[in-house]
């Protein structure tokens, strides 16, 4: 990990970053354990169901019902949205503080994640990011995902910066390479400690950050 170049914009991911999530062990409990995490996540990103969903062309409903379907699993609909529902448990300890330091800094702070319409009230208004990042940043609102280049040459549009001067931190490696293949500086990091070590390494922050 080198330093980074001048950056005008932090960009988040949310899901595993910021904000812990519970499903994976229900979603290998219902697969069988057949895969491993590295293998749900990219079954999950490359879903036909989840695109649609998460790019904001289908009800939940409709989601659930496509999930079940398209993944065999052994319940019902409505029960995987009432599970789905659940899945992110708030945001990790210590996220909002490094969020609130970062604000301080030169660059802008912005988060950008792959969600739908189930979750994103609950990240803005339960877990009160709206009020941690001047700019948000929502797939199923995007019309876009990661890890597609669209999306995160769109993302860099309409922060009005170039995808260079962008750091951009997540937790797959799909959407990391997705963003270099864009031209960001992407680094791939686990929960908000992962985070801190991330941005301490690069020079954010000193030794006691």
């Amino acid at each position: 990990m080198t330093s980074a170049p001048r950056c005008q914009v932090l960009l988040f991911d949310l899901g595993g970053v910021i904000v812990e999530l519970s499903g994976l062990p229900r979603w290998a409990a219902w697969t069988g354990d057949r895969f491993s995490e590295e293998e749900i996540w990219e079954r999950w990103l490359r879903s036909p169901a989840v695109r649609t969903f998460e790019s904001g062309r289908c009800t939940a409903e409709d989601f659930a019902s496509r999930m079940v379907a398209e993944f065999e699993l052994p319940i019902g609909p409505e029960e995987f949205l009432t599970a789905f529902s659940d899945w992110p448990t708030g945001t990790y300890s210590g996220a909002l503080e490094l969020l609130q330091r970062l604000r301080a800094g030169p660059h802008q702070l912005a988060c950008f994640s792959n969600t739908n319409a189930v979750h994103w009230p609950r990240f803005l208004e339960e877990m009160e990011l709206r009020h941690h990042f001047d700019e948000h940043f929502a797939s199923h609102e995007l019309g876009m995902l990661k890890p597609d280049v669209e999306a995160f040459l769109e993302v860099a549009r309409r922060l009005g910066c170039a995808p260079e001067a962008i750091l951009f931190l997540d937790d797959n490696r799909l959407n990391v390479e997705g963003a270099r293949r864009a031209g960001l500086r992407a680094e791939r990091v686990s929960g908000v400690g992962g985070a801190r070590d991330c941005l301490r390494l690069l020079g954010f922050f000193g030794e006691e950050g």
